[in-house]
């Protein structure tokens, strides 16, 4: 678990699928994801249980998003291998998804950092990469600010749509939080 100001980064639990669900059925969430379809309970759960195995597999995953003062789960940030972009491989993704009523707020900001910190301090990761669909403004703002600088343009095979690639070192971590 890892706290912010605002926020509890956590495991996931069983009772955050249907709010998880609430997120994944808002199609302006899932516009930049994949191919922009939405998610329904159930694909959601598949979802949190992959994150899950995940977490149990490599020692990191994706956190669940919590609002300190109500306890209502925003979404999730976190690292995970990017397997859908085979020719990034071997490499640490840095992702985040936020229900809308949490969009402005500098939440995903504040959650993708803490799970930056996480990954080169406590995880001993090298290279944390994002991906963002060309387009998504929003998304690569959030790498600016995590410090994160493009290192090009592909398209993404599972989806046939094209992305833009940031990266940070740990090198480059260390002298920007010195």
């Amino acid at each position: 678990m890892l706290e912010t100001p605002r926020l509890i980064l956590r495991r996931w639990r069983a009772d955050d699928v249907v709010p998880m669900a609430a997120v994944n059925v808002d199609p302006q969430v899932m516009r930049w994801i994949g191919d922009g379809s939405v998610r329904d309970e159930q694909q959601t759960r598949r979802g949190i249980e992959a994150m899950e195995r995940e977490w149990d597999s490599q020692g990191f995953g994706l956190f669940a998003v919590e609002i300190r003062s109500t306890g209502e789960l925003a979404g999730f940030t976190g690292l995970s291998v990017p397997d859908f972009m085979p020719e990034l491989l071997p490499a640490i993704e840095i992702g985040w998804r936020l229900g809308r009523a949490h969009w402005g707020q500098g939440l995903a900001t504040e959650a993708a950092a803490a799970a930056v910190r996480f990954g080169f301090e406590d995880c001993g990761v090298g290279r944390i990469v994002s991906i963002a669909q060309l387009g998504n403004g929003a998304s690569e703002r959030i790498m600016t600010k995590l410090g994160m600088h493009p290192v090009r343009e592909t398209v993404d095979p599972s989806c046939d749509r094209r992305v833009r690639v940031f990266e940070l070192s740990s090198e480059q971590y260390v002298t920007a939080t010195r």
